[in-house]
């Protein structure tokens, strides 16, 4: 009988990945809000130590922002390509709320729009960071409008982040993809029947 004891082997520790971690954390920050997401919950969700959570990230904060970043960079929303496309200015809102609607609720892990629900934050600096992004939407949002509609552009693009808002915070509360898609196309034909009363034609701004 051979009594050797032989240790028991090793495998080499998991190489931490980056990219992988703001997947990870995207994925907790859109599930419980800033708010909710303790650095603790991030260290163990990510497999790591503080020490090495600091080292890679700086703060939950700076961790947050790069969140946002890889949010709005992997296509959040297609915003720009869907205001950008050669369709009419109805067509394009109406698709975008479409497009958020979808978004906000087909992911029952992550409900509602990361961005939007991170302007409710408690937190001033998290909230300034994610209002940045918002002020960015709502810019190309306006832009589009008023190459069109210049009078009515800031009275139209704020129906349209009301609307994105209401999606948002209707989708955190469990409302379905199906519901939410019919109150984006509701919200569209009122779109539609206020640009068309307005009885303007520009080029490429066919109502």
């Amino acid at each position: 009988m051979n009594t050797t004891n032989k240790p028991a082997p090793r495998g080499r520790p998991r190489r931490f990945d980056p990219d992988e971690a703001l997947v990870q954390a995207q994925r907790l920050f859109h599930e419980k809000g800033y708010d909710g997401v303790s650095v603790a919950d991030l260290t163990q969700a990510l497999g790591i130590r503080p020490p090495s959570f600091y080292a890679a990230f700086g703060s939950k904060l700076e961790l947050y922002q790069r969140v946002l970043e890889r949010y709005i960079s992997n296509g959040a929303l297609l915003l720009r390509q869907i205001l950008e496309a050669e369709q009419s200015l109805a067509v394009a809102l109406t698709q975008v709320l479409e497009e958020a609607a979808h978004s906000y609720a087909v992911d029952p892990g992550a409900t509602g729009c990361l961005v939007l629900e991170g302007t409710r934050s408690d937190d001033p600096l998290a909230r300034a960071a994610a209002d940045r992004y918002h002020q960015a939407a709502q810019a190309l949002i306006r832009a589009r409008i008023a190459a069109c509609q210049p009078q009515r552009a800031e009275e139209l693009a704020d129906f349209v982040i009301t609307t994105m808002a209401g999606l948002s915070a209707s989708a955190r509360h469990g409302q379905s993809v199906e519901r939410l898609l019919a109150s984006a196309r509701l919200a569209g034909l009122a779109l539609t029947q206020a640009l068309a009363a307005d009885g303007a034609r520009l080029d490429g701004c066919d109502l």
